[in-house]
Protein backbone atom coordinates (compact mmCIF):
# COMPACT_ATOMS: atom_id res chain seq x y z
CA UNK A 1 0.00 0.00 0.00
CA UNK A 2 1.13 3.53 -0.75
CA UNK A 3 2.27 5.77 2.09
CA UNK A 4 2.06 9.38 0.86
CA UNK A 5 0.29 10.99 3.89
CA UNK A 6 -0.99 14.01 1.95
CA UNK A 7 -2.47 11.81 -0.79
CA UNK A 8 -3.99 9.46 1.81
CA UNK A 9 -5.62 12.44 3.59
CA UNK A 10 -6.96 13.76 0.26
CA UNK A 11 -8.48 10.35 -0.50
CA UNK A 12 -10.06 10.12 2.95
CA UNK A 13 -11.42 13.66 2.60
CA UNK A 14 -12.81 12.63 -0.78
CA UNK A 15 -14.47 9.60 0.81
CA UNK A 16 -16.04 11.82 3.47
CA UNK A 17 -17.47 14.11 0.80
CA UNK A 18 -18.85 11.16 -1.18
CA UNK A 19 -20.45 9.68 1.95
CA UNK A 20 -21.98 13.03 2.90
CA UNK A 21 -23.33 13.70 -0.58
CA UNK A 22 -24.30 10.26 -1.88
CA UNK A 23 -24.51 7.99 1.14
CA UNK A 24 -22.77 4.72 1.74
CA UNK A 25 -24.13 3.12 -1.42
CA UNK A 26 -22.44 5.81 -3.48
CA UNK A 27 -19.10 5.23 -1.79
CA UNK A 28 -16.98 3.30 -4.24
CA UNK A 29 -13.24 3.38 -4.68
CA UNK A 30 -13.78 4.91 -8.11
CA UNK A 31 -16.07 7.62 -6.67
CA UNK A 32 -13.33 8.51 -4.19
CA UNK A 33 -10.81 8.76 -7.04
CA UNK A 34 -13.15 11.13 -8.86
CA UNK A 35 -13.88 13.26 -5.78
CA UNK A 36 -10.19 13.50 -4.86
CA UNK A 37 -9.33 14.31 -8.49
CA UNK A 38 -6.71 11.59 -8.74
CA UNK A 39 -6.10 8.99 -11.46
CA UNK A 40 -8.43 5.99 -11.49
CA UNK A 41 -7.13 3.21 -9.29
CA UNK A 42 -5.35 5.52 -6.84
CA UNK A 43 -7.69 4.69 -3.95
CA UNK A 44 -7.09 0.99 -4.55
CA UNK A 45 -3.36 1.63 -4.15
CA UNK A 46 -3.95 3.09 -0.67
CA UNK A 47 -6.76 0.93 0.71
CA UNK A 48 -7.02 -2.83 0.29
CA UNK A 49 -10.82 -2.72 0.28
CA UNK A 50 -13.87 -0.66 1.19
CA UNK A 51 -13.89 -1.89 4.80
CA UNK A 52 -10.34 -0.61 5.34
CA UNK A 53 -11.31 2.70 3.74
CA UNK A 54 -14.32 3.06 6.06
CA UNK A 55 -12.22 2.33 9.16
CA UNK A 56 -9.72 5.00 8.18
CA UNK A 57 -12.52 7.44 7.29
CA UNK A 58 -13.63 7.31 10.92
CA UNK A 59 -10.15 8.25 12.08
CA UNK A 60 -9.95 11.07 9.53
CA UNK A 61 -13.31 12.42 10.70
CA UNK A 62 -11.98 12.41 14.26
CA UNK A 63 -8.95 14.43 13.10
CA UNK A 64 -11.17 16.91 11.26
CA UNK A 65 -13.55 17.38 14.18
CA UNK A 66 -10.96 17.64 16.96
CA UNK A 67 -10.97 21.19 18.31
CA UNK A 68 -8.06 23.46 17.53
CA UNK A 69 -5.62 23.15 20.44
CA UNK A 70 -5.04 26.88 20.83
CA UNK A 71 -8.76 27.70 20.76
CA UNK A 72 -9.43 24.95 23.29
CA UNK A 73 -6.61 26.23 25.51
CA UNK A 74 -8.09 29.74 25.37
CA UNK A 75 -11.54 28.42 26.25
CA UNK A 76 -10.20 26.25 29.07
CA UNK A 77 -8.40 29.22 30.65
CA UNK A 78 -11.77 30.09 32.18
CA UNK A 79 -12.77 28.80 35.61
CA UNK A 80 -14.66 25.47 35.39
CA UNK A 81 -18.39 26.23 35.47
CA UNK A 82 -21.73 25.38 33.92
CA UNK A 83 -21.21 28.41 31.65
CA UNK A 84 -17.88 27.01 30.45
CA UNK A 85 -19.55 23.70 29.62
CA UNK A 86 -22.20 25.59 27.62
CA UNK A 87 -19.42 27.42 25.76
CA UNK A 88 -17.75 24.10 24.91
CA UNK A 89 -21.06 22.71 23.64
CA UNK A 90 -21.66 25.80 21.50
CA UNK A 91 -18.17 25.39 20.05
CA UNK A 92 -19.00 21.75 19.25
CA UNK A 93 -22.10 22.87 17.35
CA UNK A 94 -20.05 25.51 15.52
CA UNK A 95 -17.49 22.85 14.47
CA UNK A 96 -20.33 20.67 13.19
CA UNK A 97 -21.73 23.54 11.15
CA UNK A 98 -18.27 24.32 9.77
CA UNK A 99 -17.69 20.70 8.71
CA UNK A 100 -21.15 19.32 7.94
CA UNK A 101 -19.67 16.73 5.60
CA UNK A 102 -17.88 14.94 8.43
CA UNK A 103 -21.03 14.76 10.53
CA UNK A 104 -23.17 13.63 7.60
CA UNK A 105 -20.57 10.98 6.77
CA UNK A 106 -20.75 9.73 10.36
CA UNK A 107 -24.53 9.54 10.08
CA UNK A 108 -24.17 7.53 6.88
CA UNK A 109 -21.75 5.19 8.63
CA UNK A 110 -24.27 4.74 11.45
CA UNK A 111 -26.93 3.76 8.93
CA UNK A 112 -24.56 1.42 7.09
CA UNK A 113 -23.63 -0.19 10.41
CA UNK A 114 -27.24 -1.35 10.85
CA UNK A 115 -26.69 -3.60 7.81
CA UNK A 116 -23.07 -4.62 8.37
CA UNK A 117 -22.17 -6.18 11.75
CA UNK A 118 -18.40 -5.75 11.21
CA UNK A 119 -18.89 -2.01 10.66
CA UNK A 120 -21.23 -1.86 13.64
CA UNK A 121 -18.51 -3.29 15.87
CA UNK A 122 -15.92 -0.83 14.50
CA UNK A 123 -18.30 2.13 14.83
CA UNK A 124 -19.26 1.11 18.36
CA UNK A 125 -15.56 1.08 19.34
CA UNK A 126 -15.10 4.46 17.65
CA UNK A 127 -18.03 6.13 19.44
CA UNK A 128 -17.21 4.45 22.75
CA UNK A 129 -13.71 5.91 22.47
CA UNK A 130 -15.16 9.33 21.69
CA UNK A 131 -17.54 9.18 24.64
CA UNK A 132 -14.84 7.93 27.02
CA UNK A 133 -12.57 10.73 25.80
CA UNK A 134 -15.30 13.30 26.45
CA UNK A 135 -15.89 11.94 29.94
CA UNK A 136 -12.17 11.94 30.75
CA UNK A 137 -11.73 15.47 29.43
CA UNK A 138 -14.75 16.77 31.35
CA UNK A 139 -13.84 15.18 34.65
CA UNK A 140 -10.11 15.85 34.24
CA UNK A 141 -10.80 19.54 33.62
CA UNK A 142 -12.79 19.76 36.84
CA UNK A 143 -15.96 20.75 35.02
CA UNK A 144 -19.19 20.41 37.01
CA UNK A 145 -21.07 17.14 36.93
CA UNK A 146 -20.20 13.49 36.94
CA UNK A 147 -19.87 10.71 34.39
CA UNK A 148 -23.65 10.39 33.94
CA UNK A 149 -23.97 14.16 33.43
CA UNK A 150 -21.47 13.97 30.58
CA UNK A 151 -23.28 11.01 29.03
CA UNK A 152 -26.60 12.91 29.20
CA UNK A 153 -25.03 15.98 27.60
CA UNK A 154 -23.51 13.78 24.90
CA UNK A 155 -26.84 12.22 23.95
CA UNK A 156 -28.64 15.58 24.08
CA UNK A 157 -26.03 17.16 21.80
CA UNK A 158 -26.15 14.23 19.37
CA UNK A 159 -29.91 14.77 19.07
CA UNK A 160 -29.49 18.50 18.56
CA UNK A 161 -26.79 17.94 15.94
CA UNK A 162 -28.85 15.34 14.06
CA UNK A 163 -31.80 17.76 13.90
CA UNK A 164 -29.54 20.63 12.87
CA UNK A 165 -28.15 18.48 10.04
CA UNK A 166 -31.40 16.94 8.85
CA UNK A 167 -34.32 19.21 9.80
CA UNK A 168 -32.80 22.59 10.68
CA UNK A 169 -36.20 24.24 10.28
CA UNK A 170 -37.27 22.42 13.44
CA UNK A 171 -34.76 24.49 15.41
CA UNK A 172 -35.60 27.83 13.78
CA UNK A 173 -38.17 28.90 16.39
CA UNK A 174 -35.57 28.45 19.13
CA UNK A 175 -32.42 30.32 20.05
CA UNK A 176 -30.07 27.35 19.91
CA UNK A 177 -27.39 29.00 22.05
CA UNK A 178 -29.99 29.60 24.76
CA UNK A 179 -31.15 25.97 24.49
CA UNK A 180 -27.59 24.80 25.00
CA UNK A 181 -27.14 27.10 28.00
CA UNK A 182 -30.39 25.82 29.53
CA UNK A 183 -29.42 22.20 28.82
CA UNK A 184 -26.14 22.69 30.68
CA UNK A 185 -27.90 24.39 33.60
CA UNK A 186 -30.49 21.64 33.92
CA UNK A 187 -28.12 18.70 33.53
CA UNK A 188 -25.25 19.92 35.66
CA UNK A 189 -25.20 20.75 39.37
CA UNK A 190 -25.07 24.40 40.34
CA UNK A 191 -21.67 25.71 41.44
CA UNK A 192 -21.06 25.80 45.16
Amino acid sequence: MRQNPARRAALLDGAIEVLAREGSRGLTLRAVDTQAEVPKGTTTNYFANRAELLAQVMQRIQERLTPDESQLADTMSEKPSVELVATLLKQLLARMRADRSSWLALMELRLEATRRPELSAELTRFFAGQLDGNISFHLGAGLPGDRISVVLLYFAMVGLIVDDLTVPELLEPYAVDELIEEMAKRMLPAAD
